[in-house]
């Protein structure tokens, strides 16, 4: 947000700070005694500025909660509402978001006012450049399917559900020879900021995250969107798939999905209000290759398979290669212990 305010306040002289948690808060306690006319916070950090008496928001005019239903999920209502409460009540107050729904409703009941509804978009999964894939796989074919996709030509952001297994894929596809980086909420945020960057810049073509990167990002021309995870719920697939199509450009989103996840992620597609394309798919198929342009990652076009873990899931794009007997069983054996890895991360 800083960032895409920067520009202008700088053009017309307005005085601009942001304060967070994970960095200096004595630099941050000095930028706020010069004065500030534009403040962008998290609520955690704002909270113990104004108790250290650093900052007063008596004289505040404008308030925008951004992504307001998300500071409800995690539990930020009770520092949000006593913010507000510290701002003047004949101020405008504004609260943004994809999706606003019922986790809202106590902010807008006890801050605003005779509040309008403002709707300047569709919905992410309404976007008519934006196509939904299903890929039904099989739960030990998923880190190898995974990783081809990783693969492709172009930018890819992909999600999974926990730390452990975004740190565990990142490795396993940077080891694979991909340009890839991990974001999530133990990553510091001078490090968020610089894998971010190195995205944007294309320095990485991989992001793999988890939901910390279903909001307020904004990459140009990403065209595909991969849920290598499932997400939890209609809401945050939303979020996830409105990383991509942005701005009238058209992308891809594609969600993997396993055989005993398949009821949970139709019903989720049906609160989405979201008719996804449904193709099963494996490993080294060109129907793989035609939904999101993946191909063999760097180090297992090697004959020797090269040196990455998992090496030996899924084929050559085209028809699959003829194996032999212990070659099969050997396949089978890695598939496996890639499967309990996977759960193992969960």
């Amino acid at each position: 947000m800083s960032d895409a305010l920067e520009p202008y306040a700088r053009t017309l002289g307005v005085r601009l700070a942001t304060v967070v948690g994970g960095l200096s808060i004595n630099r941050q306690q000095a930028l706020l005694r010069t004065g500030v006319e534009v403040l962008v916070a998290t609520p955690g950090r704002l909270t113990d500025l104004v108790s250290r008496r650093d900052c007063q928001l008596n004289q505040v005019r404008i308030t925008v909660l951004d992504e307001a239903d998300q500071m409800c999920d995690l539990g930020f209502l009770p520092q949000v509402s006593d913010l507000l409460a510290q701002v003047p009540a004949d101020g405008q107050r504004l609260l943004f978001s994809a999706t606003l729904d019922r986790d809202v409703e106590r902010l807008v009941k006890e801050h605003l006012h005779d509040p309008v509804h403002a709707s300047v978009d569709q919905l992410a999964g309404s976007v008519a450049t934006m196509d939904h894939h299903v890929l039904n796989i099989h739960a030990a074919d998923k880190y190898a399917t995974a990783t081809e996709i990783a693969a492709r030509d172009g930018r890819v952001l992909m999600f999974l559900d926990t730390k452990a297994g975004v740190d565990q894929f990142t490795r396993h596809l940077r080891a694979s020879g991909v340009r890839a980086a991990a974001l999530h909420s133990g990553k510091s945020q001078p490090q968020r900021t610089h894998t971010l960057g190195q995205f944007k810049d294309g320095e990485i073509t991989v992001l793999v995250a988890t939901n910390v990167a279903a909001r307020g990002i904004h990459i140009d021309a990403l065209d595909l969107v991969v849920n290598v995870d499932p997400p939890a719920d209609a809401k945050d697939y939303l979020h996830r798939s409105g990383r991509t199509a942005r701005a009238g450009e058209s992308g891809r989103v594609v969600t993997l999905v396993t055989p005993n996840q398949r009821r949970e992620v139709n019903r989720l597609m049906s609160e989405a209000g979201i008719r996804p394309t449904v193709t099963q798919v494996r490993s080294g198929e060109e129907q793989l290759t035609a939904i999101t342009g993946a191909k063999r990652p760097p180090t297992t076009t090697k004959s020797s398979g090269g040196n990455a873990p998992f090496r030996g899931m899924g084929t050559r794009p085209g028809r699959p290669a003829k194996e032999s007997r212990k070659a099969a069983e050997a396949r089978k054996t890695a598939e496996a212990r890639a499967a309990a890895r996977v759960r193992k991360g969960r």
